[in-house]
């Protein structure tokens, strides 16, 4: 196998690669981590693609890593450790978080990183829930335009940890947002764009399952009778209620893993702070 700059491989052997393990993301899906993130692919001695590996960097000491994939027939070879290395020489000195399948558990294991939360995959066509009264939103609802990019960078810093800004902004070109006011404050906001099958909610970013509710209910809304998926570390409350509620189960979860700080490092133990309701997506954190 070669490495090569995942910048220079052609988006559509890009999409037959994570086709070949029923991952979801089309083309334009990879293209838009490419212009987030940076990655290495290996190629075999025509050039065909089988594997990759992604790192986002937020500042200069935090990361999350991604689109960690292997062809069906280089799954048993190391090939996913080779990348890793790779990788893991580019962001020496990070702080680093993932998202790991089940399958891929035992190399980042092998890796030294640590267990951190389960993810829950919760995804299907929307519905808005007849059966349950909405949730109080303690404050004002209203779409988010350019103007309230800063407001939702901090936000999302402080449910998050790290200050995400060229993620926040790049999200904010692909989404439509649900913002929670406070007088002029935005105190809780929910993206959502295209992806995958249908479309993807996240991040949302909270203070309370009440307001993450209340945020998430008009993208259900917007999409019912289409399909929608949001990635949470809720795994009770009324959250998770809410999205059981609106067609979004669990289809199947992954786990969050650390290596460096840990998720509780990133806290400041305040329990009014915003809280992550929902990631960007796996890839992204």
């Amino acid at each position: 196998m070669q490495i090569g700059d995942i910048q220079g491989v052609e988006l559509d052997r890009l999409h037959a690669l994570s086709l070949s393990v029923g991952w979801p993301h089309r083309a334009e899906d990879w293209q838009f981590l490419r212009e987030a993130g940076q990655g290495f692919v290996a190629l075999d001695e025509i050039g065909r693609v089988l594997g990759s590996a992604m790192w986002f960097p937020h500042g200069a000491s935090f990361a999350t890593i991604g689109m960690v994939i292997t062809s069906p027939r280089l799954q048993t070879l190391g090939a996913a450790q080779w990348l890793m290395k790779r990788v893991l020489d580019k962001v020496s000195g990070c702080d680093l978080r993932l998202n790991a399948t089940r399958a891929a558990r035992r190399l980042y294991l092998s890796l030294d990183f640590q267990p951190e939360k389960t993810v829950y995959q919760c995804q299907g066509i929307a519905r808005v829930p007849t059966t349950e009264s909405p949730a109080e939103a303690r404050g004002d609802i209203r779409i988010l335009d350019a103007s309230d990019i800063p407001a939702a960078i901090a936000l999302d810093a402080a449910g998050f940890g790290v200050r995400r800004t060229a993620l926040i902004e790049k999200l904010f070109a692909h989404s439509i947002g649900y913002g929670l006011f406070d007088g002029k404050k935005l105190t809780a906001f929910a993206l959502c764009r295209p992806f995958g099958r249908g479309h993807v909610v996240g991040p949302v970013v909270a203070q309370s399952d009440a307001d993450a509710v209340a945020i998430v209910r008009p993208h259900v809304v917007d999409h019912s009778g289409s399909f929608l998926r949001i990635d949470t570390h809720m795994d009770s409350g009324e959250f998770a209620a809410f999205l059981a509620h609106a067609g979004m189960p669990i289809f199947d979860t992954v786990l969050t893993m650390s290596l460096g700080k840990r998720l509780a490092d990133f806290s400041y133990g305040d329990a009014a702070r915003p809280k992550t309701y929902a990631l960007a997506s796996q890839t992204l954190g």
